[in-house]
């Protein structure tokens, strides 16, 4: 039940936003016994990570913008007793090409010995697959080493670098461009880019951007449950976020839809909430607040200067096919190449000209973009209709469209792009996506795009950036506190992807905000 606004009453903890990780440190908090509040403006809680079914009529359930997990802590599930599971994927990418006039392509997946084949077929040699191999035995070592740190207070960089217990590993995703080690360990245009693709994933930047940047974001793409491994969320993206919910409800925490939480006074001893909903305004008071929302939105909460903007530079596109289309590449099933990671337009080359032409503000040539069919790994997202007729979900995303390219006109820009981006995955099948688009109740394809500012409209994320911000290296900066989710504001923590160790689907920075509160009561 949520508390009247006329009411101004007191909590241990008033976490504003309904997203994943507020949900975490919701259900936290209140199972050690701590009064909580949620203020989730929309009408349901979930964030971006929710399942909808976007077109009309239509029985299928898509996560409509998150969709992959690698990220969420096995903890975090066990502590909380979650309903929730996951699957591997047989595969983990497909990558097509053209080589000496004929269509081929490269799989990894399905077994050692099929992946061996595929590079072999690929390339002519051995080589690659044998580099291949070391370089993905090194980031497995770091993911053993700094994935379980995330749980844990902050390390320093010493600290961390002392896990890792690999001054090459080291080097090569710390401290110097994580295009050098590619191009030192691969000579394969193609095998490159498929390697340097968990650099770019929304995040603009280059090979050898001086920032470390795309670092950063490789580092979070490869470090998941201590594999690396990306797995389907079994029932979509919002069955996630609805066991959440439903174990912070459980726990006696009071999740508030439709209150939108406008200013936070906090003096260090005591804060509160203002908030808006249909019923008029109200106050809640909390010894703590947890803003599970960009660091943009809360300065805009306290008063505070915003921080640098953000820039989101992706397009995400969901997709209903009444079949999978077939593929150019004869050696290759469709059912294969799309139940992993389907890379167009990724050769290492062809990510630098994209990067370099949207720079100068124009639109990638070939947009690069990867799909993949989570029907495939778990079709209980689709009605029983649908699956018994071979229907199936595509979920492309695609990389190096910043938002600054749709300022002009958002919706033009969107549809350019995205026709340009279907043309490159038609460039290897043997028919036309379209032909393969189901359509809904009103006739219309079954195909819905969103560009940055349309995530900025739609869940306020800043320009449209997935991560609410540059994503941070896991370990200890200046300011950045003991767990990562301090502000400068005692009694108001950050709990959103902005936090330090946030971004993607994790829980992490929910885990870590009500770990620091459960602290800092026990000081």
């Amino acid at each position: 039940m949520t508390p009247p606004p006329s009411t101004s009453r007191s909590y241990d903890a008033v976490i504003v936003g309904g997203g994943h990780n507020g949900l975490v440190a919701a259900a936290y908090l209140a199972r050690a016994g701590r009064s909580v509040l949620v203020l989730e403006r929309l009408d349901h809680t979930g964030g971006a990570a929710v399942s909808t079914a976007p077109f009309a009529g239509v029985d299928a359930r898509l996560s409509r913008y998150s969709y992959l997990v690698s990220l969420l802590p096995r903890k975090i599930v066990r502590d909380l007793g979650l309903d929730f599971r996951v699957r591997a994927r047989t595969v983990s990418s497909y990558t097509p090409v053209e080589r000496a006039g004929r269509p081929t392509g490269l799989l990894v997946g399905g077994g050692e010995r099929r992946t061996r084949e595929s590079f072999a077929r690929l390339t002519g040699s051995q080589r690659e697959y044998a580099a291949w191999q070391r370089f993905y035995a090194m980031t497995g070592h770091v993911a053993q080493r700094v994935f379980p740190t995330l749980t844990e207070p902050l390390p320093t960089r010493d600290e961390l670098r002392r896990r890792v217990d690999d001054e090459t590993a080291w080097r090569a995703l710390f401290e110097e461009p994580v295009g050098v080690t590619i191009e030192e360990h691969f000579a394969d245009d193609l095998v490159r880019g498929v390697a340097l693709t968990d650099a770019l994933i929304g995040t603009f930047a280059d090979a050898h951007d001086p920032s470390l940047a795309q670092n950063r974001c490789f580092l979070y793409h490869v470090i998941g449950g201590g594999t690396g491994a990306w797995n389907v969320p079994v029932g979509g993206m919002g069955a996630l976020t609805d066991a959440l919910a439903d174990a912070a409800r459980a726990a006696g925490a009071v999740l508030a839809t439709g209150h939108e939480a406008v200013r936070i006074d906090a003096d260090g001893h005591s804060a509160e909430v203002t908030f808006r909903s249909a019923d008029g305004e109200g106050v809640a008071a909390a010894r703590h607040v947890l803003v599970n929302a960009s660091p943009r939105e809360l300065a805009a909460l306290t008063g505070d200067a915003p921080p640098a903007p953000a820039e989101g530079a992706q397009l995400k596109v969901n997709m209903l096919l009444t079949r999978l289309p077939r593929l150019r590449d004869p050696d290759t099933d469709p059912r294969e190449a799309f139940a992993g990671t389907f890379h167009i337009a990724e050769g290492y080359e062809q990510l630098a000209a994209a990067h370099a032409r949207a720079a100068a503000g124009e639109l990638p040539a070939a947009p690069p973009s990867e799909i993949y069919c989570h029907s495939l790994t778990d079709p209980t997202i689709l009605g029983p209709g649908l699956a018994a007729k071979g229907m199936h979900t595509l979920t492309l995303f695609g990389l190096h469209t910043p938002a600054r390219l749709f300022a002009r006109d958002n919706d033009a820009v969107r549809e350019e792009l995205l026709q340009s981006t279907l043309a490159q995955l038609d460039a290897h099948l043997a028919e036309p996506l379209a032909d393969c688009l189901a359509t809904d109740a009103d006739g219309r394809p079954c195909i819905e795009a969103r560009s940055p500012l349309d995530l900025e409209r739609d869940l306020r994320l800043p320009g449209g950036n997935i991560f609410h911000r540059e994503l941070s290296w896991p370990h200890a900066q200046e300011g950045t506190g003991h767990w990562g989710v301090e502000t400068g504001r005692a009694g108001v923590l950050l709990c959103g992807a902005g936090a330090v160790r946030g971004g993607g689907v994790s829980g992490v920075p929910g885990h870590n905000a009500a770990m620091a509160v459960l602290e800092q009561d026990r000081a």
